[in-house]
């Protein structure tokens, strides 16, 4: 099994300003054996000379990524996603290590399945990383533990850590054992959880969520529980709630039902 027996996993960079991480990305993405790149909003030409530069033989990376307008688009039918963060703490957030992070997000993905769902890895502006907007789209949260004198990484040297240790999960090689070291190797054994046991239904897709939050948040406000100045805030406590249930797309058309019944009735005479 390699890395390309899972062309569902998209990696999705949001507004990146400099071609050449950009290119830089493209590159190490080919080198681990992934080629999905989806760009949010980009500020740069990823298709210019100083991408293609850094890219060197992964241009078909860049050729054939794909361009969002905002991040709700581009996760658009990814049923799990993980967002990178360099923050070390935030309220709310669970922060993982890179392996479990990854280790969970592959686990959506079963060897051999015809439609295998599609699956997302977010990365952050270079100067800025996601804001909590763009975190609160995501499951789960990724952060690579650094030197705290310096903890900045690049972005380029961010996607290519996880990129590494995606390929690592996928097919692990272990040169004492294989006497071909490029051999690919079985999946690492993921835990099961709740989430991951076999016959638990695919989680919903992210823009079936957002859908659900917006009508949620709608009937909220029309029964006086949220008011427009603290509306967000109060939200994210919902988000939260949502992103340990991952409910599934059957779960989320039901309750988006019970809300179009309930502001029915809250509006009759």
């Amino acid at each position: 099994m390699s890395v390309s027996s899972f062309p569902t996993i998209r990696l999705v960079l949001v507004e990146p300003a400099g071609p050449l991480n950009v290119g830089s990305v493209a590159r190490v993405m080919k080198n681990m054996g992934l080629h999905r790149l989806m760009l949010v909003n980009p500020q740069c030409d990823h298709l210019g000379a100083e991408a293609r530069q850094m890219a060197v033989h992964a241009a078909e990376i860049l050729e054939t990524a794909q361009v969002a307008p905002t991040l709700t688009t581009g996760l658009s039918g990814c049923c799990k996603v993980v967002a990178t963060t360099g923050r070390t703490q935030t309220p709310g957030l669970t922060l993982e290590s890179p392996k479990t992070t990854l280790t969970w997000l592959l686990s959506a993905i079963a060897p051999g399945d015809p439609a295998p769902p599609e699956v997302a890895l977010v990365f952050g502006p270079e100067d800025r990383g996601l804001n909590n907007a763009e975190l609160n789209q995501a499951h789960r949260f990724l952060h690579i533990p650094t030197n705290p004198v310096y903890p900045s990484l690049n972005l380029a040297q961010a996607v290519g850590i996880c990129c590494y240790e995606l390929s690592q999960l996928i097919s692990p090689l272990d040169n004492a054992e294989a006497p071909n070291p490029t051999a690919p190797r079985p999946l690492e054994q993921v835990p099961e959880t709740i989430q991951t046991a076999p016959g638990w239904p695919t989680p919903a897709a992210i823009e079936d969520l957002e859908a659900f939050y917006e009508h949620f948040a709608a009937l909220l406000l029309d029964i006086g529980y949220l008011h427009p100045h603290t509306a967000d805030s109060r939200m994210e406590k919902f988000r939260r709630l949502l992103r340990r249930a991952m409910p599934s797309s059957e779960e989320v058309k039901m309750l988006r039902g019970i809300i179009r019944q309930m502001r029915w009735a809250t509006k009759r005479p």
